[in-house]
């Protein structure tokens, strides 16, 4: 006993209740216990040291406890600083292993009769002298499985592990030999360093954790916050536990020799093996005449069957071998991984640890992370709540692609909520597309090439349509590259709905509805409908899979023929001179504040509509007739600022424009008496 250590000699004559020693907890630090069980000798007879474990406190139970490696992690982690390892005294059924030298074959340890105060480990101690108290009114607290609601134990059990932080060399065997047993508890699983393809991988670090993290830095990331976190899991993880005990699974088909602790690597069996696996699939080891499989240079006498199974994420993290390599030759890495966050933890890294170690390098080329759906409130969905969102319920009563409509409108990198509200919003904006393609389906009714007419040709409007449609493909592509479809599905629809539903459409109408087929700005304005219509039914298509395919076959009806067939469009070149360098914007923004200027005076039922109007501007950004025509009014003049008055000129009984070549009301003007002459169908 140390020195510093006071002991009181105040007990009674019998030397009950005598103070043996009164002190600090921290004082007992170094001091040595002896087992109850001594006498048997072994493992009982060694000393024990007391250990200062930090999660211990006074406000929860005393502040001397047992220490079991084998039972409680806090213990397993103080005692392994310490170097006291596991003896894995109970086996698998709950009973204390056969060989053990204190009930040994006896259990389950933790059936209430055996643990009981006149149950045998009690009986034991008191016939030791050991025992200070026993009482079977104290309930002991269990975990339970969530599962079957039985107790369970925890145990520390010999597994195989793939080391983070060892050069990697052609070594194999099995380490950590527990206390007491005469094999252990962990396989290093390493491989010689990978030979460097020609592509570059060969500054990878000589470690699995470095490669791993160099591999991160190779990949790229969706959204690049993702890096981070899988970065730190990575740097901060623990050697890698492939195994597990269970009845089903792909076994990890091993050998290893009770000598030594060392697995055996030997071709001919790892062959007889693969062979036996390809004849009946992985259950075959379960069942296998071990010793053929080891053939006649082997003793099975001289070797434990291993008949522990693989981690299912070392199952999982495997795919890129079989799905990817497996088809498009070894080496092919997958050019996207997409899960939810939680596989940084998952998937994503056991697949990245897999081929790291195999391969030096990552399976895959980008990964890309998503959130969860919740309900409408941000709750998670669940049946005990009544709150689960059915998809096949959205898509029976909305259609699919309303559903898929409203994934892409989502910022789906975080969690994102689902109700009916929220699909409302989706519904409205497919609406609106789906209109979209009405219009142009009945607007390029009969449309030949015959009809078309060269960019160049066009008048400007169509040029700066086209133009537009240019800016929009390329922010498209860059939006689709980054797996933004959130912006990709927000710049599709304000395109049709901004430029071409309330801006482009709504101007030449009047040229579709009123002039000669043989127009060249009819003809001009349906050249450009065609090609709004092959690139937004593409732009579609990946997203809005099944109205895309609907509005393709309308036109192009076909059994074997496909949108989906189908891949990005090319635009049509654009002039050097452009009129996309008018300042279009400049002439948009008038174009509102008319609308604006013009909207009183309907309210005001001084005018029925637009076409009734005149409307002076500051500034004539084009010539007046083009203004008129873009503002849809009747006559647009320069003056100081901006004024809207009643026309006075007479209404054309068939285009409904008022024209001051227009005699009287119902009369038609000069286009519309050209267009209706005999021979030319209105």
């Amino acid at each position: 006993m140390d020195p510093g250590l006071r002991r009181d000699d105040d007990g009674d004559a019998a030397g009950r209740g005598a103070t043996l020693w009164r002190g600090k907890g921290a004082q007992l630090e170094g001091a040595t216990a002896r087992h109850p069980m001594h006498a048997l000798g072994g493992f009982f007879a060694k000393p024990r040291p007391f250990l200062p474990g930090d999660f211990v406190t006074t406000d929860a139970g005393t502040g001397l406890v047992h220490m079991s490696p084998d039972h409680g992690e806090d213990d397993f982690l103080l005692c392994k600083q310490y170097g006291l390892d596991p003896v894995f005294a109970v086996d698998g059924a709950g009973m204390y292993r056969a060989d053990w030298a204190w009930l040994g074959g006896q259990g389950s340890v933790i059936n209430k009769k055996f643990v009981s105060a006149d149950g045998p480990i009690c009986a034991d101690l008191r016939a030791a002298g050991a025992l200070l108290a026993a009482s079977d009114d104290f309930a002991h607290s269990y975990p339970h499985s969530w599962r079957s609601k039985a107790k369970v134990i925890f145990r520390a059990t010999p597994q195989w592990f793939i080391p983070m932080d060892r050069e990697q060399s052609p070594s194999r065997s099995r380490e950590g030999l527990g206390e007491g047993v005469s094999a252990d508890a962990a396989l290093a699983v390493t491989s010689p360093p990978p030979t460097p393809p020609a592509s570059g991988r060969g500054d990878n670090g000589a470690t699995l954790r470095e490669i791993a993290l160099d591999s991160i830095a190779r990949t790229r990331w969706v959204p690049a916050r993702a890096e981070n976190r899988i970065r730190a899991m990575v740097e901060g993880r623990p050697d890698w536990v492939i195994s597990r005990q269970r009845a089903w699974g792909v076994p990890i088909a091993l050998y290893v020799n009770r000598a030594t602790g060392e697995y055996l690597n030997d071709a001919h069996v790892n062959a007889r093996i693969l062979a036996a696996f390809k004849e009946a699939g992985a259950d075959a080891w379960f069942a296998a005449d071990h010793q053929a499989l080891l053939g006649a240079d082997h003793n099975l006498a001289d070797y434990e069957v291993i008949n522990d199974i693989l981690d299912v994420w070392f199952d999982s993290g495997s795919t890129h071998a079989f799905v990817i390599e497996a088809r498009y030759g070894e080496g092919t890495r997958a050019n996207l991984y997409l899960e939810g966050s939680d596989q940084h933890r998952g998937w994503f890294q056991s697949s990245l640890l897999e081929s790291s170690g195999t391969r030096g390098r990552a399976p895959y080329d980008a990964v890309l992370t998503h959130g969860f759906a919740l309900d409408q409130t941000g709750r998670k969905m669940s049946k005990s709540l009544g709150n689960v969102v059915d998809p096949l319920k959205i898509i029976q009563e909305s259609g699919a692609d309303i559903l898929r409509m409203w994934v892409a409108s989502t910022d789906y990198f975080d969690d994102v909520k689902i109700g009916k509200e929220v699909l409302s919003t989706a519904s409205d904006a497919y609406r609106k597309l789906r209109n979209t393609f009405r219009y142009l389906l009945g607007a390029l009714d009969g449309f030949t090439d015959a009809e078309k007419v060269p960019v160049r040709e066009m008048p400007e409007l169509e040029r700066y349509v086209l133009h537009r449609l240019g800016m929009i493909d390329v922010e498209l592509k860059a939006a689709a590259e980054g797996y933004e479809f959130n912006r990709y599905l927000r710049l599709l629809t304000d395109f049709a709905q901004e430029d071409l539903s309330a801006f482009f459409f709504d101007i030449r109408k009047d040229s579709l509805y009123c002039d000669a087929p043989t127009d060249i700005k009819r003809r001009s304005y349906r050249t450009v409908l065609d090609i709004l219509f092959h690139a937004l039914v593409r732009y579609a298509a990946p997203i809005l899979c099944f109205t895309a395919e609907e509005v393709w076959q309308v036109r192009f009806p076909s059994e074997d023929g496909s949108v989906h067939y189908l891949e990005w469009p090319e635009l049509p070149a654009l002039p050097g001179d452009d009129a996309a360098s008018t300042e279009w914007s400049d002439v948009r923004a008038l174009r509102v504040q008319v609308t604006e200027a013009i909207e009183p005076l309907r309210r005001e039922k001084r005018i029925r509509s637009s076409l009734e109007a005149e409307v002076t501007v500051p500034e004539a950004l084009l010539s007046p007739a083009a203004l008129a025509e873009l503002f849809i009014v009747a006559k647009v003049t320069e003056g100081d600022g901006i004024t809207v008055t009643p026309s006075d000129y007479h209404k054309c009984g068939r285009c409904w424009r008022l024209l001051p070549e227009v005699t009287d009301d119902g009369a038609l003007c000069d286009r519309c008496a050209e267009v209706v002459q005999p021979g030319v169908v209105a």
